[in-house]
């Protein structure tokens, strides 16, 4: 059973990875486009049938601009670099939603949200950029694919677990279970997830500059950020995101390279 188990997670992992556009890295990634974005569609509009939509209002209409200049500063690129017609199955589609958490998101497939509640730490146009160009960052990678494909992994380990432990008693079973999970949870899932961010905060800063937005801004949202959560967050290897000061150094660190890559497509000046 253990070599089987074991023989499947590798199988999986060697004929399931994809190229990341932006890295050049290969990724695991056991699931399509076509499998991914009709789940994402769906629940995109199951989320937005059961939550307050915001329309016609002035912050409304500057999230469909700021995400239309995203999106086709992405496409940009994505063609520039070797991959046309990338972005062919992706359905855009922006939304403001009346809610006071502080949070925004992409779905596989193009679909945003920007919650009310990050408008304040936003302030601006070019706040909105960092946080859209963010969670594009996300769906262009193929994060949300990448965290089910080692979901399903960690599930294939988790079974190889079970029948190493199969002839002990279920106290020592129940035992070694939980304590799996914890391992798996911080040795591999969570350290995965963190790399996502950081990823989408390279990819994200460059995407908004080539869109006309200051690179530069990004740091200071998180510095605003920072100061909005007064300080508080977990420490950064139970945090599935890097801590403020990690992110506030990374950013300001990578904000020449973005302008670089930018004045590439022509763009010298930043809103």
């Amino acid at each position: 059973m253990k070599r089987l188990v074991l023989t499947i997670a590798i199988f999986l992992a060697v004929v399931s990875c994809k190229t990341n556009p932006f890295t050049g890295k290969s990724t695991l990634n056991f699931y399509s486009n076509s499998q991914m974005f009709p789940m994402a569609f769906a629940q995109y509009d199951e989320f937005l049938s059961e939550n307050k939509v915001v329309k016609g209002t002035t912050d409304a209409q500057m999230i469909t601009r700021v995400g239309q200049r995203i999106a086709s500063a992405a496409e940009r690129w994505l063609d520039a670099n070797g991959y046309p017609g990338y972005l062919k199955d992706y359905q855009w589609e922006y939304n403001l939603v009346q809610d006071e958490t502080v949070n925004a998101w992409c779905m596989p497939g193009g679909k945003i949200v920007v919650y009310t509640g990050i408008l304040p730490i936003t302030q601006n146009e070019t706040g909105i950029a960092v946080v859209i160009g963010h969670e594009v960052a996300h769906a262009l990678a193929d994060h949300g694919a990448q965290r089910m494909s080692a979901g399903t992994l960690q599930q294939i380990g988790a079974l190889g677990a079970a029948a190493a432990t199969s002839n002990k008693s279920p106290e020592v079973q129940n035992a070694f279970m939980q304590a799996y999970g914890l391992g798996s949870q911080l040795g591999v899932m969570l350290p995965f997830s963190r790399s996502h961010e950081t990823e989408a905060d390279r990819i994200g800063l460059q995407i908004m500059a080539i869109a006309g937005y200051n690179p530069d801004e990004a740091a200071k949202l998180w510095e605003r950020m920072k100061a909005q959560s007064g300080g508080q967050s977990p420490p950064e290897f139970l945090s599935t995101h890097p801590s403020n000061d990690t992110r506030i150094s990374n950013l300001t660190a990578w904000a020449p390279a973005a302008k670089q890559e930018a004045r590439k497509f022509g763009v010298t000046s930043f809103k």
